[in-house]
């Protein structure tokens, strides 16, 4: 085996990931996700808030450049999608509507069906832009 050889079960597969989102203006990011999804940031540096849920950790850095938010960016999941969704909205948050062939969604909610087996059958999704125009989702997974 040569210097350069890997294994399958390289060294990403054991470290840490986290999710970075661009925001234009990050003062307007802060009060968003402190106003709207109740986060408050556990270190900040110059051009930079890192926030961490559920052990892991993402953060926001100023960008000139502006999302697409075309796609999910990133997403939570979590135990109880009605209640999230039902607290999400008592804060502001406005969440997506699709209706497009294999999505659709009722009330914000789409029925997806098909998952990771190790996570169950499905999963229930809403998607909402942060104040940047990160495209966020949440999903539960149907057992």
């Amino acid at each position: 085996m040569t210097s350069t050889s890997f294994t399958r079960a390289g060294v990403l597969a054991r470290s840490p990931v986290a999710t970075r989102l661009p925001a234009q203006d990050l003062a307007r990011a802060r009060r968003f996700y402190a106003e709207k999804l109740g986060l408050d940031p556990i270190e900040e540096r110059e051009g930079g808030l890192r926030y961490e849920c559920g052990g892991v950790a993402f953060a926001l850095f100023t960008s000139a450049g502006a999302p697409s938010g075309a796609h999910t960016q990133m997403g939570w999941e979590v135990e109880d999608i009605d209640a999230t969704v039902a607290e999400l909205r008592a804060r502001g948050v406005v969440f997506e509507e699709y209706d497009f062939p294999g999505l659709t969604t009722v009330d914000g909610i789409a029925e997806i069906e098909g998952n990771y087996p190790s996570k169950g059958v499905g999963e229930r999704g809403v998607w909402f832009h942060d104040s940047e125009g990160n495209l966020l989702g949440i999903g539960q997974p149907v057992r």
